[in-house]
């Protein structure tokens, strides 16, 4: 297909879903949903395991970072054609290790205006590799300029929610769509358009670990009753957790494609 046909067709599926979603009634935010199945105290903290199971976000997080501040002009070639592709995985990384504080901040009490600052930095890690894709995928240009209207637009959503469940007539559905559709979109991305680089499947691999970390996260009381050794909402943080290292390992072991550099 030529390309104007694909994005023709990913901007149909956008607006189908989108519209869709906002078709329907308010969402309002369930209160049982503070009401985690391990709420265990240890060492002092509340919750401890929904808590100290954030940790491996700003492990991830920093290590990251740490990749891609110290990447050299030659290293850099490798992993980014254009050295302002590094934007979003930036954007991407350092929010990934704010989550450990924002999602440690709610869990230690859990409550609607705590969740808030669990949600916002999340919300941003979507929205930036959403851009970041869109950047290897279709045009760098494009998911340059996309990558501030996207951070508004999941910024929004959980500001949004939060507004309107404190006026209360709580609605979800635009922080669904942020969530929900830009975990989908990705995939579709990546079936609709070549990547500039090699290891490309590897995004299909970090969507699926998130995809688990929702069962588990549905799954919660579920696990918990298995032993309560651990519960689903601890192996959520943990797999969203692996998600993240995923893409990290992604862009430590990728290269241009030749067939791009040889016809660019």
């Amino acid at each position: 297909m030529k390309l104007r046909t694909r994005i023709m067709i990913f901007v149909s599926l956008t607006l189908a879903a989108v519209i869709s979603m906002l078709a329907l009634p308010s969402i309002p935010q369930s209160q049982e949903y503070h009401n985690f199945s391990d709420q265990r105290s240890l060492f002092g903290i509340q919750n401890c395991f929904n808590v100290i199971s954030n940790l491996p976000f700003l492990l991830v997080g920093v290590l990251g970072l740490h990749f891609l501040m110290r990447l050299n002009t030659r290293n850099s070639e490798r992993v980014f054609i254009e050295p302002a592709e590094r934007l979003p995985y930036l954007v991407l990384f350092l929010c990934v290790a704010l989550t450990s504080f924002g999602s440690a901040y709610y869990h230690l009490l859990p409550n609607n205006d705590r969740l808030v600052w669990d949600r916002l930095p999340m919300t941003i890690v979507f929205m930036s590799l959403f851009a970041a894709t869109i950047t290897e995928r279709i045009s760098v240009k494009a998911g340059l300029v996309s990558l501030l209207p996207l951070l508004a637009i999941g910024t929004g959503s959980v500001i949004y929610w939060d507004m309107t469940e404190r006026g209360g007539m709580g609605d979800l559905r635009v922080y669904i769509i942020v969530q929900f559709y830009t975990m989908l979109a990705i995939p579709i991305l990546v079936f609709l358009f070549p990547s500039r680089y090699s290891r490309g499947g590897d995004l299909f691999i970090a969507v699926i670990i998130y995809a688990f970390a929702k069962i588990f996260e549905l799954l919660d009381l579920d696990i918990f009753e298995l032993g309560h050794i651990t519960s689903g909402h601890t192996l959520k943080h943990i797999a969203r957790a692996l998600s993240a290292i995923w893409i990290l390992r992604m862009l430590e072991k990728r290269a241009p494609d030749i067939a791009y550099l040889t016809t660019a």
